[in-house]
């Protein structure tokens, strides 16, 4: 066990350094700087955002409130000192407030309880992260600006915990020594290299390859064009439903995320159960196809899958589920159908999609429209949204588990992270054309006008959700903080046809990728809507396991008869070009 330093004037020190932050935190805010520094804050650069962050309102705090918590504070931070002094001196101090405890796993070792200093280290950054997440609080502003500041607030102390840095961290001074220094090289080393690669290392990824051990359900791409191949699965029962299941993935992640490895294939299971499975695989966008819009997602991707699946299975319509950003453009998609009265589909999945705005959680801090119109002029001239910009947008969301305990792990005590299927595919993503982002962003997350009938046009109709009258299976995570289940659960609002609202445990992909073998988390259901989510919660019923098999229960009744399955792949029009996963899945992002 490390000794703790012995003398107080490092801690008297260190007293003075933590309040001075304080001070100067407080004096940012009041001065006004702080309103400047967040309407004009360029890209951060260390791994936790890739967006601009827009503060577009004015926003204040009362003078006399702040000064009210400093002192408040101030008074903590004495008492915190003097438990300090006497934890380290054994003399018994005043009880007059209880220790701050460690809330989280990044303070799990001994040496945060057991050194004084490091003890009381811990204690007051956890004070001072307090202390600033009241501040926040106190500002003055619309709401969404107070959700930019909050978010900034947590960005900024979960950045300074002293468990990020060598010289606070107990545990890598403790691997240093023992080590003899080897875990610093082999941190410097990780970071040099991450820093070539342009992100954070989360996963060993010399563990995985697409085609191996990724993506191995048996399958052919049938079709092929300059946005998508589109894969169909080899049958793997004597028998299959007539209607087959095209499966339309988030264009900006690999769709592998629904096949990772056969023990949780999402695929898998659904051609177990008997479906005809084809899956949508998108192109990660080159340079030279950088004005792609909206609508060509829809036409060249969507819709031609459609109909590829539609010949090849010999059936008049199919089932169709959507994933994310895959759900919101088959909504779309389902929506211009009913326009032209296209009865191609006849059941729809949607899997943590948004098709309501109004909350987007915290990935909203990160879309204004004082930032789109910056980078408007870019997207629209067929610029590309790098798809490492999004994966850093999204990983800022949750900094402490998918930034800073790599930076800790990694850099601060020289370790491998373990093999992970989920994260290497979180960090296999995939760029995008401007056009179509724009659209996207400014149409969906800043105006919301797709909940509105008739205000948007796509593919030549006006679309209107409300004819997407048709059984529908919406599923949300309660944890997911991409696509917040409350604001997934409106889009029974908006449906035409009889929904099914199910809630899964866990977050945005664990939660929807939880096979039925392990019997892990749980899920609620509830055949009674409401107009209020936390309602329908309450008197919702509680499930062990997997939501898999409720679905398939579920799509089952969607399906129609079964048949004798195709001894082929694909079709006379429709030949197989390739066997699965496919060319397009594998071309990284550049």
């Amino acid at each position: 066990m490390m000794k703790a330093h012995d003398p107080a004037h490092d801690w008297s020190e260190l007293v003075e350094q933590w309040q001075a932050l304080g001070r100067q935190w407080t004096s940012w805010w009041l001065s006004g700087e702080a309103t400047a520094a967040v309407a004009t804050q360029s890209p951060l650069e260390a791994g936790n955002a890739a967006l601009a962050l827009l503060a577009p309102a004015e926003a204040w705090i009362d003078p006399a409130a702040a000064a009210e918590l400093t002192e408040r504070y101030n008074r903590r931070f004495e008492s915190l000192w003097e438990r300090a002094i006497a934890r380290s001196t054994g003399i018994p101090a005043e009880a007059n407030e209880a220790p701050v405890e460690a809330r989280d796993r990044r303070f799990g070792a001994g040496e945060w309880r057991e050194e004084p200093f490091f003890a009381w280290l811990k204690d007051a950054y956890l004070l001072y992260a307090e202390y600033v997440r009241e501040l926040a609080e106190l500002t003055q502003c619309d709401a969404a600006t107070k959700r930019r500041i909050r978010f900034l607030a947590r960005q900024y102390s979960d950045a300074i915990a002293p468990s990020n840095f060598l010289a606070t961290n107990p545990e890598a001074l403790r691997r240093a020594i023992e080590s003899g220094g080897a875990s610093v090289a082999h941190g410097l080393a990780n970071l040099i290299g991450d820093a070539q690669r342009g992100r954070i290392t989360m996963t060993d990824e010399s563990a995985f390859e697409v085609g191996r051990n990724l993506a191995v359900t048996p399958g052919s791409v049938v079709f092929r064009n300059d946005l998508i191949e589109l894969i169909q699965y080899s049958a793997t029962t004597a028998e299959v439903y007539k209607r087959p299941l095209l499966i339309v993935p988030p264009c900006i992640n690999k769709y592998y995320i629904l096949d990772l490895r056969p023990e949780n294939s999402f695929v898998r299971h659904a051609v177990a159960a008997g479906h005809t499975v084809f899956m949508i695989s998108w192109r990660n966008i080159p340079s030279a196809l950088g004005q792609l819009t909206w609508d060509d997602y829809l036409e060249q991707g969507v819709f031609t899958a459609i109909e590829a699946a539609r010949e090849i299975s010999g059936s008049r319509n199919i089932n169709a589920l959507g994933f994310c950003v895959g759900g919101t453009l088959l909504a779309c998609a389902l929506a211009v159908l009913a326009a032209r009265r296209d009865p191609a589909a006849t059941s729809a999945t949607l899997l943590t999609a948004m098709l309501d705005y109004s909350d987007p959680g915290d990935i909203g801090v990160y879309v204004s429209r004082e930032s789109l119109e910056v980078r408007e002029p870019m997207l629209l001239s067929g610029g590309r949204v790098h798809g490492s910009e999004l994966t850093s947008a999204f990983a800022s969301l949750r900094p402490n588990e998918l930034v800073w305990n790599y930076v800790v792990n990694n850099y601060l005590k020289g370790r491998t992270p373990p093999a992970f299927d989920l994260l290497y595919w979180n960090s296999d993503s995939a760029n995008l054309p401007g056009p179509m982002y724009d659209y996207y962003l400014r149409n969906m997350y800043l105006d919301n006008r797709l909940r509105e009938p008739g205000a948007l046009t796509m593919c030549g109709e006006a679309v209107d959700l409300s004819r997407i009258a048709m059984p529908t299976y919406v599923y949300a995570s309660r944890d997911d903080h991409i696509v917040p289940w409350r604001t997934a659960y409106r889009t029974i609002e908006l449906l035409g046809g009889d929904v099914a609202f199910v809630l899964g445990a866990s977050g945005h992909i664990a939660g929807v990728v939880n096979p039925p073998g392990k019997e892990r988390r749980n899920y609620w259901t509830n055949e009674l809507s409401t107009d209020d989510p936390n309602d329908w919660l309450a008197r919702a019923q509680s499930h062990p396991g997997s939501w898999w098999p409720h679905w398939a229960a579920w799509l089952a009744e969607q399906s129609g008869a079964r048949h004798p399955a195709p001894r082929r792949l694909g079709s006379a029009r429709h030949r197989p070009l390739a066997p699965a996963p496919g060319t397009y899945v594998r071309e990284r992002v550049s």
